[in-house]
């Protein structure tokens, strides 16, 4: 079964740096893509990273490359979102997400949701 939790989040001023973290108390985590998703007020969820189940291979949103990192630790069956260089724009509630096939079967669909992490980013 998959229980998704991210944790991580806070207020943080702008330029400062927040690490997310999302873990999978059903330790299926190891064996899927994962990826990070926002949400800012009034506006719909947008992708962020993802990560292939290896860990071999990232992909980044234009608006965060360059300043995120999505990792994982398929050991501790987590993965993480280092942000860095934060700004204004970047305030939304983060996401973490798992695949619906494992070994990259279906990379990009995503099936399974946390709750989700509050990251603001005051001026």
């Amino acid at each position: 079964q998959v229980q998704l939790a991210e944790s991580g989040g806070g207020l943080v001023q702008a330029g400062g740096s927040l690490r997310l973290s999302c873990a999978d108390s059903g330790r299926t985590l190891s064996r899927y893509g994962m990826g990070w998703f926002r949400q800012a007020p009034g506006k719909e969820r947008e992708f962020v990273a993802r990560i292939n189940y290896g860990g071999i291979r990232t992909y980044y949103a234009d608006s965060v490359k360059g300043r995120f990192t999505i990792s994982r630790d398929n050991a501790k069956n987590t993965v993480y979102l280092q942000m860095n260089s934060l700004k204004p724009e970047d305030t939304a509630i983060y996401y973490c997400a798992r695949e619906t096939a494992a070994w990259d079967g279906a990379p990009g669909q995503f099936g399974f949701w946390g709750q989700g992490t509050q990251v603001t980013v005051s001026s």
